[in-house]
């Protein structure tokens, strides 16, 4: 395996953060959850330990330890725009998956399609898996496995109690993965309780730029 540790900067542009309080905000998330609240992933089968659930009103209780990313559970999906090295600039969809199992950590499923002009899907784009983790003292340590062949771990903390910075560590590809510069990544709920997030990452001919910026609706939990 190859590895890199390109440090991005400091500080990209952060998702709009929504207020936390309001008779608006409220009514909204009341208004939501009428469509979101009894929604979650469905287990393939019984097993002898807790199945993973991407709604905090079923299942086992969320651990404790992840009070502080317990905004991130749940079902997201929406569009977003994209500039990289491996297919330029487009748009693209995605569906991201944030369960967990009681256990102190929560497991991290991201799928995403290309879309063409007229905003249908085009072709299946970037996939990953991995897990949120957290310390006592509120250290994020995010790991992520692409199917492209590249692993990444990502470390920060929380900005606020609805919004989280990670910045990667180290890269390692695979003899068949692309070479990807460091990146840093945002997450925040925004407006209407969506998942806004940003990644920057070392481009080889543009430097460090934005490279996948997207916009997510709570679909269940």
């Amino acid at each position: 395996m190859t590895t890199s540790d390109n440090t991005p900067p400091e500080q990209p542009n952060r998702p709009k953060k929504v207020g936390a309080s309001g008779n608006a905000a409220v009514e909204a998330a009341v208004e939501r959850a009428q469509t979101t609240g009894e929604r979650n992933i469905v287990p393939f089968g019984e097993l002898p330990i807790a199945e993973d659930t991407a709604n905090l009103r079923h299942g086992p209780d969320l651990h404790p330890g992840l009070l502080a990313l317990l905004p991130l559970v749940g079902v997201w999906e929406g569009e977003g725009e994209a500039d990289t090295a491996q297919h330029g600039e487009h748009r693209f969809g995605q569906q991201i998956i944030v369960s967990h199992d009681g256990e102190n950590y929560l497991s991290w499923s991201s799928r995403s399609w290309k879309l063409d002009d007229e905003g249908n899907a085009d072709i299946p784009a970037y996939r990953e898996t991995g897990f949120w983790r957290i310390s006592e003292t509120d250290e994020i340590e995010f790991l992520i496995v692409h199917a492209s062949g590249v692993i990444e771990a990502y470390y920060g903390q929380p900005l606020s109690q609805s919004s989280w910075k990670v910045t990667t560590d180290a890269t390692m590809s695979t003899p068949t993965g692309p070479q990807l510069g460091g990146a840093v990544r945002l997450y925040g709920i925004v407006e209407n309780g969506d998942l806004g997030w940003v990644e920057e990452r070392v481009h080889p001919e543009k430097g460090q730029i934005p490279s996948l910026s997207a916009r997510l609706q709570r679909v269940a939990g």
